[in-house]
């Protein structure tokens, strides 16, 4: 089948909407750079739409009624919402399914070291990395420290301009032939990862001691020399940290904090056609998600958005796609609904119609030879349907059934919107998915979707406007009409 640039299909309406949308999905990429930043961007979103969290109405003892919208928000990470239709739960609901995580560098618990004059913090990689791009660009960091006593430290460094930000070295040119030898995945350690945050010693103003008794000034000079003289670069960092934010060295243990690409989210080329920003896996499906809920009006099912945590990881963990807390709350709004019983929740999940989004590969022509063209998305191609996910022999995957593909076809043409077809790459060469597989489980007809994006998993990732204009569409129309 011919592949066709979309671009060519949108009249000046639907050119104004797409920069539109855009524009504030770069303000979203921009104060959304971790898992806590995105739910508190969601919920500031949806709150002014009139959302309500789920908690406060089970505290309060509310019911639901038709056209109700409520949240609830998991361990700050996850959430998960809901638009009350008209028909009953039980019949199935409309979902839309993404990933708010994307790959980074981990603050280790332990994390403060000096070495041959500079303050460093070790680090961890998550997520699948090429870990050689992570060096000599500038970096950010971003997290909580939470103390002893509960309170809780945000940090957020880099991302002004007044800011510093901090890097990772990398070898010169001029002494790497060894280096330049060896495998890409060997270039760069993982342990080599470890960010500078500082080089200037801490200075001892012996100023502060006059008026001291003279002996016990002597002696604390010499210990503070003698202290002075081991790593002072370190006691001078820990001294702004104490300063400026109260935290202590070990309140590191309790703390998490991630590393990622300093910067904003940038209009790409000459047109302006293309979006250049870091952590776009998963965050353009979330938003494109996100925003297609808040644009329904009505809809004869209830529609579902879930946006959930560690899917770079294998979704594990209590806010990742494989806990129960997306089964308790659609459990918790068939009660206050009216509806609920352990059968009416089994009958309700197996019942649904699920759009599993994240982002595929893009045909990338400086490197064909990885791709089967017939079978791949391309930037500017539409939202895309990937029927057949996993890892080689497909390892890993959902593969939607074609009743559920015929019926998404009709639902996209009916209203309209450009789709294309995709597989991640050649077989032989690897694959991936999303989180489809782990809803799959429940009965429900689910498949991926998502956005075609270059440079998938490196600091800085490029996607097309006109694909995230048209991803909202087809998850606004998907949201309406789906119905299996």
């Amino acid at each position: 089948m011919e592949k066709k640039n979309i671009w060519e299909t949108f009249d000046a309406k639907h050119l104004k909407k797409l920069e539109n949308l855009n524009l504030e999905y770069r303000n979203f990429l921009d104060n959304s750079k971790t898992e806590r930043e995105c739910i508190d961007s969601i919920v500031n979103a949806i709150e002014k739409e009139g959302y309500r969290e789920l908690e406060v109405l089970i505290e309060n003892g509310e019911k639901l009624v038709k056209g109700d919208k409520v949240y609830s928000v998991w361990m700050n990470k996850s959430i998960v919402m809901f638009r009350i239709g008209e028909k009953p739960m039980a019949e199935g609901i409309n979902i839309l399914g993404a990933h708010i995580d994307s790959p980074r560098l981990d603050i280790k618990q332990n994390p403060l070291y000096e070495e041959g004059g500079f303050a460093y913090l070790d680090t961890h990689y998550y997520g699948g990395v090429k870990k050689y791009q992570w060096v000599t660009i500038p970096l950010a960091i971003h997290g909580v420290v939470v103390k002893k006593d509960g309170t809780t430290i945000e940090l957020n460094v880099g991302e002004n301009e007044e800011d510093p930000v901090f890097f990772v070295s990398d070898l010169l040119i001029h002494l790497s032939q060894e280096q330049l030898e060896k495998k890409a995945s060997k270039v760069i350690e993982g342990e080599a990862l470890d960010i500078i945050i500082g080089n200037k010693p801490l200075v001892i103003d012996k100023k502060a001691e006059k008026g001291k008794d003279k002996e016990h000034s002597k002696a604390r000079d010499k210990e503070s020399e003698k202290e002075h003289a081991k790593e002072t670069v370190k006691a001078g960092i820990l001294s702004i940290l104490k300063e400026n934010y109260g935290i202590e060295e070990e309140d590191f243990i309790s703390a998490e904090l991630e590393v990622v690409p300093a910067g904003k989210a940038r209009e790409a080329g000459f047109d302006r056609s293309m979006i250049l920003a870091y952590g776009q896996d998963d965050r353009v499906c979330a938003f494109t998600s996100m925003r297609a809920m808040l644009d329904v009006k009505d809809s004869a099912r209830t529609a579902c958005c879930i946006l959930v945590d560690k899917e770079e990881i294998g979704s594990m963990g209590a806010t990742g796609m494989q806990s129960r807390f997306f089964e308790n709350a659609v459990a918790e709004v068939m009660e206050l609904y009216g509806e609920y019983s352990e059968l009416n929740v089994r009958r309700c999940l197996a019942h649904s119609c699920m759009l599993s989004s994240d982002v595929s590969s893009a045909f990338d022509p400086s490197f064909a030879s990885s791709f089967d063209k017939k079978n791949v998305a391309y930037l500017g191609g539409g939202m895309v349907f990937n029927k057949f996910t996993g890892s080689r022999g497909k390892n890993g995957s959902n593969d939607a059934n074609a009743e559920y593909l015929a019926h998404l076809r009709k639902v996209m043409a009916d209203k309209k919107v450009n789709f294309q077809t995709a597989e991640l790459g050649k077989v032989d060469l690897g694959g991936g998915g999303t989180i489809a597989y782990i809803l799959a489980l429940y009965g429900m007809n689910v498949v991926d979707s998502g956005v075609a994006v270059l440079n998938m998993h490196a600091p800085w990732e490029a996607i097309s406007k006109a694909d995230v204009y048209e991803a909202y569409r087809g998850y606004k129309a998907f949201v309406e009409e789906a119905s299996m």
